[in-house]
């Protein structure tokens, strides 16, 4: 591993993927993110069709523009100025390339992939649509267990990616989540659609780079 990442924190990266792959996914320690795009290379094949999510991990490792390079045809809708009707077609085109790439908003020591959606194409596309979907997450995201990851998505993914957005939400402005007990009623809410990926599913093939760098939000 980095130097910067010592034997305890390589211990929750092996001890995680090891928990991974007894639920049926294949997971991989990449030690920085250079070795994750290595990665991600050699499982992408030259000229497949490539959806990406909304992970700022994929886009920090530098993902897209490598694919783009090799061959790959990209269909992501982060692109800036498209009208609202080209981002939901491309966010629905996605769903049915053969690579889905994208990131997790949490990935416990036992095996859960935990994520939290406003639109839910992500989500979807994690559970059903690709024949094959690559998660890429760093040290950062992996916590204890269920309890950590919503602890997490609520009070750290949610308010920076709320504040990133530019979203009229209280996490935005208080940095967490302030309204657990009754509900944000708020119209640009983001925390709508959570989904938690207990086992591989049954018709998708499901790779997990685990990442020895924070990355993302």
């Amino acid at each position: 591993m980095k130097a910067e990442v010592g034997s305890s924190e390589e211990a929750v990266l092996r001890r995680t993927a090891e928990a991974l792959e007894r639920r049926e996914f294949k997971a991989f320690v990449a030690r920085d993110r250079r070795e994750a795009l290595k990665k991600v290379l050699e499982l992408i094949p030259r000229g497949a069709k490539v959806g990406i999510g909304g992970s700022l991990t994929v886009r920090e490792v530098g993902m897209p523009e490598a694919l783009e390079a090799n061959g790959c045809t990209i269909v992501q809708h982060w692109i800036p100025g498209i009208s609202p009707e080209r981002d939901m077609a491309l966010r629905r085109e996605a769903l049915t390339t053969d690579f889905y790439l994208t990131g997790a908003n949490a990935i416990t020591e036992d095996g859960l992939v935990v994520n939290m959606d406003a639109v839910g194409n992500r989500t979807s596309a994690m559970a059903f649509g690709p024949s094959n979907v690559i998660i890429v997450a760093g040290l950062n995201k992996i916590v204890r267990n269920f309890d950590g990851a919503i602890e997490r998505i609520r009070n750290v993914a949610a308010p920076l990616n709320a504040s990133r957005l530019k979203r009229n939400v209280p996490c935005a402005k208080e940095g967490k989540c302030v309204d657990v007990k009754e509900g944000c009623d708020s119209p640009e809410r983001i925390c709508r659609v959570m989904t938690v990926l207990e086992r591989r599913p049954a018709r998708t093939n499901v790779f997990v780079i685990l990442i020895g760098e924070a990355l993302g939000c």
